[in-house]
């Protein structure tokens, strides 16, 4: 990205938003901090996309992806303020790409909140042999956990099974921003997570509750997005990737009907109405996607 898309990406991602001059100067410099407003906004890297919420008093950060990863994170949040002392980082699912930089974050004294199947599901994932090695939460809830944080009230909720068995979302509830983990994959092919305990038809559902709960002016933080649609979005696009799953399970649902197998079924392309997909890897696919519609549709 050149500089002067950078400064267009970053006026429209900051539109009402009173920065710092040191902080406008420094996320020139500094490319993957991205803010959004009222002190909260993400985080690129490497992985699934980080959120954080930094002031004066306390710092919350959504994820941790890998360890260089978060070792970049925290050598350059704190040279916008100095975030602390309280600090918390937020777990949204246990899956490495967001949870392998635990380690470094607790080394630099975060409390680690999550939904409290992760940790045995980060253990599951890890093997035998890494187990006992694996950075967990410190904190686990059920249903939601609400922290106060430098004027931000962040609440962490499940809402069941969607992407996983243990996914939250995380709302910064000034600030008006939603943190969605990978219960957005923007306009990718998600990862259904069957093993880890992914329900299809509860993720639709818990992506329209969502969608219901926030209103238009509700910026939404994806996981993962493709490059032309990015890891920002509104309630529209929560709605697109529940109308995707819809579609997945009715297709599959469809063709189990007509006596079809999993290899005639997951034979298809792409989907006419949602051209927009693309796929990044055999997990990735439709082709996987199908596999675990039909898993879930023949148990």
């Amino acid at each position: 990205m050149n500089r002067k898309t950078f400064i267009h990406q970053l006026g429209l991602l900051t539109a009402g938003t009173a920065l710092t001059p040191a902080l406008f100067k420094w996320i020139q410099q500094n490319g993957p901090f991205y803010p959004i407003r009222n002190n909260v906004g993400y985080f690129t890297g490497r992985g699934g996309t980080m959120g954080w919420h930094i002031s004066d008093e306390s710092i919350v950060v959504i994820d941790s992806q890998f360890e260089n990863s978060a070792e970049d994170f925290l050598s350059g949040i704190f040279d916008i303020a100095s975030g602390g002392p309280s600090r918390y980082l937020f777990n949204t699912h246990h899956h490495g790409d967001h949870v392998s930089g635990n380690g470094v974050f607790q080394s630099d004294h975060f409390e680690i909140i999550a939904h409290h199947n992760v940790p045995d599901l980060q253990r599951a994932s890890a093997g035998p042999e890494s187990k006992d090695s694996v950075i967990a939460a410190d904190r686990v809830f059920d249903d939601e956990i609400t922290i106060e944080s430098g004027g931000e009230t962040v609440t962490a909720k499940h809402y069941g099974p969607g992407h996983t068995g243990g996914d939250a979302v995380i709302w910064f509830e000034n600030a008006n921003i939603v943190h969605m983990g990978d219960l957005v994959f923007n306009r990718w092919y998600p990862f259904i997570d069957k093993d880890g305990g992914a329900l299809i038809e509860n993720w639709i559902t818990l992506l329209e509750t969502v969608a219901k709960e926030a209103d238009r002016d509700t910026t939404f933080i994806f996981g993962h997005g493709n490059r032309d649609f990015g890891v920002t979005g509104d309630s529209d696009d929560v709605l697109y990737m529940r109308d995707y799953l819809t579609k997945l399970l009715e297709f599959t649902r469809a063709g189990i009907d007509d006596g079809q197998s999993l290899e005639e079924i997951s034979s298809v392309n792409q989907f006419e109405e949602f051209a927009n997909h693309q796929s990044a890897g055999a997990r990735l696919s439709l082709q996987a996607n199908i596999e675990a519609a039909y898993e879930e549709l023949t148990k």
